[in-house]
């Protein structure tokens, strides 16, 4: 029953997708250069939201060309942990304090930001920009185990820093 209302969703997101020519997946990036998105034209390759905002945007990169647009930093760790190129993927996310894309594995994040998914998880560039800021591993891992500000005793102890 789950299965069959996840399909549904699905194609509807694909079904608006297509009517409204949203970009999803872009190819021929060989160089694995971030892309130039618009705003309300591209879709976030996990949730499949609108990206409205470039603030916590990120791009996915795989060898081959292919990018992925996201709208949420958690998104992107979420949809790229099964991919077979997880490691080889060039990740490139919109930085809160140069307001540049910048390389994803070396950006730090915050655990605290207010992002489009509630995941916490804003890029900065520079380490000495925001208190408390973390490596791409350690993000990622707080991810995937679900330690983000959408658990209400995460959330809590975040801001009672």
């Amino acid at each position: 029953m789950i299965g069959l209302i996840v399909a549904i969703i699905v194609g509807v997101f694909l079904s608006l997708a297509s009517k409204q020519n949203m970009i999803v997946v872009k190819e021929g990036n060989l160089k694995q250069l971030p892309l130039k998105m618009q705003l309300n034209k591209h879709q976030d390759s996990d949730c499949g939201m609108v990206i409205e905002t470039l603030d916590f945007a990120s791009q996915v990169v795989a060898p081959d060309g292919k990018t992925w647009f996201f709208h949420d930093h958690g998104g992107f760790v979420h949809w790229l942990e099964d991919k077979s190129f997880r490691d080889s993927a060039k990740i490139w996310v919109m930085s809160l304090d140069t307001k540049r894309w910048i390389d994803g594995r070396k950006a730090y994040y915050s655990r605290d930001d207010i992002t489009p998914m509630g995941y916490g998880f804003g890029a900065y560039e520079h380490k000495e920009s925001k208190k408390g800021l973390i490596p791409f591993s350690e993000m990622r891992l707080h991810m995937l185990r679900g330690e983000t500000m959408n658990d209400p005793l995460i959330r809590k102890q975040l801001t009672q820093r």
